[in-house]
């Protein structure tokens, strides 16, 4: 077995060197160019497997050697060695399709940890997996499904937007199972569900005895997704003193657990997303903006499920099946008048919401045949009517009189209460019919001042 073939482009003889010794550690070949011209002769000769340059040379940018191996070499994934602290280098290199870069002077366990990742990356065939968790067949998934499948091949930090039940997580998770990092670990953190207090050990751990309470070592969040994928979902909702501690643990790929007095050196791909728009928290100053350019490298929108077309029957259909198939059930039929009623709906609570109608739907409908009744759809939808357009959020808070914050309270305070009135104050439940963790649930009591300190539900 042949050993895997690098190409190394630096005009530092001691930087080619040094890159030459630590891959034949690593059983890899090399070859070495000083400039552009060279590199892209050696392009032309070999077939390689990896390749590393520096981002001055004396004839260009190593930036232009990324976009050209992007454009004739898609399956040579290539990382680019930046100046220490050149955050702005860094960021212009992964956005231009590099793979990762390692900072001058070149920690070698970094490198090492770099190329390893590297190697596992399978040949782009452009083809996306048939997966039964993303469903959909509009123009608007299909190019999803495609920027997944680029995405999965880098380890540039992501930041996901779209609304609320849209399948973020689901998103993050795809790109995780289908890049190098695959069969590492996945760790999804709600940065909204933590207490202010408990977050620097939630995030990075702590150690015995640190502070009241802490009784043994505890892993963090980051060390639990060494070499894997940390997912910070609701990532806006981190509080100001964390997104500080936050951006150092991600430009110094290491943590400090409370208590203790060395950093504990990760790697870890950050994937994030929230529902909120993150430039407008940026722009509030409630985001620092130095973490959004971080951790905004590529950013990647996932579609309301209202601008999905005939995709909404196509995913009714589809949960229908699997819903009477897990019910022991036999499968019923939409009439024409709740297709229509679902085509014309607007799904505020998008994919999340599709599923719980139809979960209702199920249970209501009788001989089989599922009527706009059993939907239950607001106002006067169930006739299969078409809604106005929503108005904005602005809107409504405006008509309500206070601020868009008061007023968006007040919305999820109803639909909290609402859930726990129809489960009859179950929380475990209520949380499953809001599609949120139980965990998630009982803090966003406590801050409503609902949280009547009875026992969990859930043990």
């Amino acid at each position: 077995m042949t050993n895997p073939l690098a190409l190394i482009v630096d005009d530092e003889p001691d930087i080619r060197e040094l890159l030459e010794i630590t891959l034949a550690r690593m059983q890899i070949d090399a070859r070495s160019a000083d400039c552009l011209e060279a590199a892209t002769a050696w392009l032309r000769k070999e077939n390689f497997q990896l390749c590393l340059t520096d981002m001055n040379l004396p004839d260009g940018s190593g930036i232009t050697l990324v976009q050209t191996i992007q454009k004739e070499y898609p399956n040579l994934p290539v990382a680019v060695i930046t100046a220490y602290g050149s955050t702005e280098a860094a960021v212009a290199s992964l956005k231009a399709g590099a793979f990762d870069f390692v900072s001058k002077p070149v920690e070698l366990a970094r490198l090492r940890d770099m190329v390893n990742t590297a190697l596992r990356l399978k040949p782009d065939t452009n083809d996306f997996p048939e997966d039964s968790r993303l469903l959909g067949r509009s123009p608007s998934v299909q190019e999803l499904k495609q920027k997944i499948s680029k995405l999965s091949r880098s380890q540039a930090p992501v930041y996901i937007s779209g609304e609320s039940g849209t399948g973020k997580e689901l998103v993050a998770r795809l790109i995780h199972e289908l890049g190098p990092r695959g069969d590492k670990p996945f760790v999804p953190v709600n940065c909204g569900a933590i207490p202010s207090e408990l977050m620097e050990s939630e995030f990075f751990g702590h150690k015995k005895g640190s502070f009241t309470g802490a009784t043994e070592d505890k892993q963090g969040l980051f060390q639990a997704a060494n070499e894997g994928t940390l997912f910070l979902d609701e990532v806006a909702d981190l509080p100001l003193p964390m997104q500080v501690k936050l951006l150092r643990a991600i430009q110094e790929k290491s943590v400090r657990p409370v208590g203790s007095p060395k950093e504990i050196p990760v790697n870890v791909r950050i994937v994030s997303a929230t529902h909120k728009d993150l430039a407008a928290e940026v722009a509030a100053g409630r985001f620092r903006q130095d973490l959004f350019y971080r951790i905004n490298v590529i950013q990647l929108k996932v579609p309301p499920l209202r601008e999905r077309g005939d995709d909404i029957l196509y995913l009714a259909q589809t949960f229908l099946k699997r819903l009477s198939r897990d019910w022991g059930l036999e499968e019923p039929e939409l009439n024409t008048t709740a297709r229509n009623a679902l085509r014309n709906y607007s799904f505020p609570g998008n994919v999340r919401e599709l599923q719980n109608i139809l979960e209702r739907a199920l249970t209501l409908c009788d001989h089989g045949s599922i009527q706009p009744e059993h939907l239950q759809l607001p106002d006067n939808l169930a006739h299969g009517e078409r809604r106005n357009p929503a108005p904005s959020a602005s809107a409504l808070a405006e008509n309500h009189g206070g601020s868009l914050e008061d007023y968006l309270f007040e919305i999820e305070k109803g639909a909290i209460l609402k859930a726990l009135e129809e489960t009859r104050w179950n929380r475990t439940m209520a949380a499953k019919k809001l599609g949120m963790t139980f965990r998630s649930l009982r803090y966003r009591l406590k801050k409503m001042g609902l949280d009547d300190g009875a026992e969990d539900d859930e043990k």
